[in-house]
């Protein structure tokens, strides 16, 4: 008995972009495009009734854009939603930040061009993400009226003030009290490498803002991300994190209070010093950079000195590296399965038993600090 196709519905203001999209996803035996709309307004309207399976939308809509879309539904139909735009482009970090913030799972860049030949160079990699989405668990998003919004995200020195926002007030208040009810571990951590794809970004945002400006080691992050948006992704979690958050640069030493990425089409490792080197090995698994070289790397120079973390997202990319550094004496998380948007790496890294701790997402930060602190 085959499969029921992914069902998807369409938000673009452009009838040739709109145009394009359709007969590239169409022609996917495994998508069905069950509705379009050129505004969002629209778009609210017809898609209780459709019930797709995963939303596509553009950021810029008249009437009702991509970013009140994406609040409104994950409000009240929440879905995967993914945004299509050209307005997700390396300069655009408030729209990357709000629209993960309300409830994004991914974006897509959207061709500069109107040409069919350009959407086609994409199209695999469309499909293949909308694939991914399909799986993908969502969570109700309440809706804050936009005055409240606004209030609640201010600037200060480049960095945002989520004063308002309970959740994250919740975590970092637990954290505080963590700091100083826990000594310091006997255990010497040197380093903290995680790995992450799908649904990555708001994990990693919620345990960044949640980590105190004096937190005593550097952090070595590997993100799966669209080529072309993890600039845009750093710029953004700079300013929720009061450590600094940065492309790991080759020939760098990683210091405390520092958040490093590994950066696009490369693989992060460390050299015989210590420090980070590009490698332009072939992908692991697809991968690359891949988060399996890196926490592999972290475990030969640091030892039982690290400390490894697998969060949400799909494949297998990771358990490698998470046993290496538990063979050698380090500390394994994984993300439990109630928290993880897709319950796939981490799953795995549990299977296999390379993870030691399996944790909600808020409680990974706290448990950082008690270990590290």
């Amino acid at each position: 008995m085959s499969k029921s196709p992914i069902k998807v519905f369409l938000a673009e203001d452009s009838p040739v972009a709109l145009n394009i999209l359709q007969r590239i996803l169409d022609a996917a035996p495994e998508i069905e495009v069950v509705g379009v709309a050129r505004n969002g307004k629209i778009a609210l309207e017809q898609i209780p009734q459709l019930q797709p399976d995963v939303i596509c939308t553009d950021l810029l809509m008249g009437k009702m854009d991509g970013l009140e879309l994406t609040k409104q539904l994950m409000a009240k139909y929440p879905r995967p939603i993914l945004v299509i735009s050209q307005a997700v482009q390396s300069t655009d970090t408030n729209n990357i930040g709000q629209l993960l913030a309300a409830g994004a799972v991914d974006v897509f860049p959207k061709p500069n061009t109107g040409l069919l030949e350009d959407y086609q160079k994409q199209r695999q990699a469309l499909i293949e993400k909308i694939r991914i989405l399909a799986g993908v668990k969502v969570f109700t998003k309440r809706l804050r009226p936009s005055a409240q919004m606004n209030q609640g995200i201010t600037r200060s020195k480049d960095k945002i003030d989520f004063s308002n926002f309970d959740a994250l007030n919740s975590v970092a208040r637990e954290a505080e009290l963590s700091e100083i009810a826990n000594p310091r571990s006997q255990h010497n951590y040197k380093i903290i490498g995680i790995g992450v794809s799908t649904g990555g970004p708001n994990a990693t945002q919620e345990i960044f803002a949640a980590l105190p400006v004096n937190f005593p080691l550097p952090i070595v992050c590997v993100q799966h991300i669209s080529e072309g948006f993890l600039g845009n992704l750093i710029n953004w979690l700079d300013t929720v994190s009061t450590l600094k958050v940065k492309i790991a640069e080759s020939g760098e030493l990683p210091i405390a209070h520092h958040i490093y990425f590994a950066p696009e089409r490369y693989h992060l490792e460390l050299d015989r010093q210590g420090r980070f080197i590009y490698s332009e090995a072939p992908p692991l698994n697809s991968h690359r950079p891949s988060i399996t070289i890196t926490l592999e790397s972290l475990a030969r120079f640091y030892g039982k000195s690290a400390l490894g973390i697998l969060l949400t997202g799909m494949g297998r990319d990771g358990v490698g590296g998470m046993k290496r550094i538990q063979q050698l004496g380090g500390k394994t998380i994984a993300q439990d399965e109630a928290t993880s948007t897709i319950f796939g790496m981490p799953k795995a890294a549990i299977e296999s038993g390379a993870a030691q701790h399996i944790l909600p997402l808020n409680e990974i930060a706290p448990f950082l600090i008690r270990t590290v602190c």
